[in-house]
């Protein structure tokens, strides 16, 4: 089958965390002998913002630790539809692309194209929203990364169809190295970006980590200086960007890692995770999170991974799994053993076919119906 995905961008992931999926589920459809086009905007914010931090050499190490994947960059005002959409049987559009881009695969569907046209939605922004900023009414329907977002599309009429398809691990990249000496006491990768989880990173991270002194990293961009300072206080190294792929090594070489999801998923989106759990679960190192509520049942709280109420639980926690290494590694064994169970990208794909197959059924019904 002939794919075509547009993404935000495929070769960065620069304030991008969706990379890791997106890049996991190209490289499965490859593997199972597709043929995979993926298309992003020549001007990509991510790719801008990671080139002028860290220069070109990033996307020269992409390649390498990516040789299967590449990349269409265009233009908007000179992408030709004809030539990239013909012969496509399944067409997937990122909801971090530009609204005209959205809305002209649409159109160009609806006009000449026969192919399955869906819209992935990986993100909170729509769940504020009154109304979407573009039209769907073109598209067969939406992948939506939760359930409540996929309620949100069906009553809110912005989607004939819409289907919960979550995020998941890449195990050809995230997988446990045993090799690697865990060094650091607690490592934590994430972006600190728009005072969505400011309070909660004080609570749960910076504050748990100054008190118990730990021997600890954190990775990440968009990190105002004030937020420096506070993690250097606490006797935090900050080491700023991290490319995804790394990830793996950087949890191998620390006992621990921590989830604290932004303040929108926890009120706005119950039960998405976000990438991160899964990033932890999938290289065998325990998790403990800040709230969120489990409202999909994808893991077993309390045997995958941990849950702190607050900051003095977070504190409580940290000691357990630090002064108790069977606790530890029984943790980390559970929610590897999940993530290999239900949540890879192997298993997502295998969803997204079957979403595939039904939609080019149900068109079939209807031509035969009419």
């Amino acid at each position: 089958m002939r794919i075509v995905l547009f993404y935000q961008s495929l070769i960065s992931d620069w304030n991008h965390g969706n990379a890791h999926f997106l890049r996991g589920i190209a490289s499965e459809l490859i593997a199972r002998g597709h043929v995979v086009e993926v298309y992003e905007p020549r001007n990509s914010w991510s790719v801008e913002n990671l080139i002028t931090e860290n220069g070109t050499e990033p996307l020269l190490q992409f390649q390498k630790a990516f040789p299967q994947l590449t990349s269409h960059r265009y233009a908007l005002d000179q992408l030709k539809f004809e030539q990239v959409l013909d012969g496509a049987q399944l067409v997937i559009v990122h909801e971090w692309n530009e609204p005209e881009l959205i809305e002209r695969i649409g159109e160009y569907r609806r006009i000449k194209g026969n192919f399955v046209l869906l819209f992935h939605d990986t993100h909170h922004r729509m769940a504020a929203h009154a109304t979407l900023p573009f039209s769907l009414k073109d598209y067969d329907g939406v992948l939506a990364y939760g359930q409540v977002l996929t309620d949100t599309y069906m009553r809110n009429h912005w989607s004939k169809r819409a289907w919960t398809w979550h995020e998941a691990a890449d195990v050809r990249v995230f997988h446990p190295l045993p090799k690697i000496p865990r060094t650091l006491d607690l490592v934590w990768i994430g972006n600190w970006g728009d005072d969505e989880r400011t309070a909660e990173l004080h609570e749960f991270l910076v504050g748990p980590v100054k008190d118990l002194q730990l021997n600890s990293e954190v990775y990440g961009v968009r990190y105002p200086a004030a937020a420096i300072a506070a993690l250097e206080s606490a006797g935090v190294r900050y080491r700023g960007w991290l490319p995804n792929y790394r990830v793996p090594e950087v949890f191998a070489g620390a006992r621990l890692t921590l989830h604290i999801p932004r303040r929108p998923y926890v009120k706005e989106l119950p039960g998405i995770p976000t990438i991160r759990p899964f990033e932890a679960l999938a290289c065998g190192i325990p998790l403990i999170c800040s709230p969120w509520h489990d409202a999909e049942h994808l893991f077993t709280p309390g045997k995958d991974f941990l849950i702190a109420h607050d900051g003095n639980e977070m504190k409580q926690l940290i000691e357990k799994v630090l002064s108790e290494p069977a606790f530890a590694e029984e943790l980390a064994i559970n929610g590897l053993a999940t993530i290999k169970q239900r949540h890879t990208c192997a298993h997502r794909v295998d969803e997204l076919l079957e979403i595939h197959a039904e939609v080019v059924t149900e068109t079939r019904e209807m031509v035969i119906t009419i």
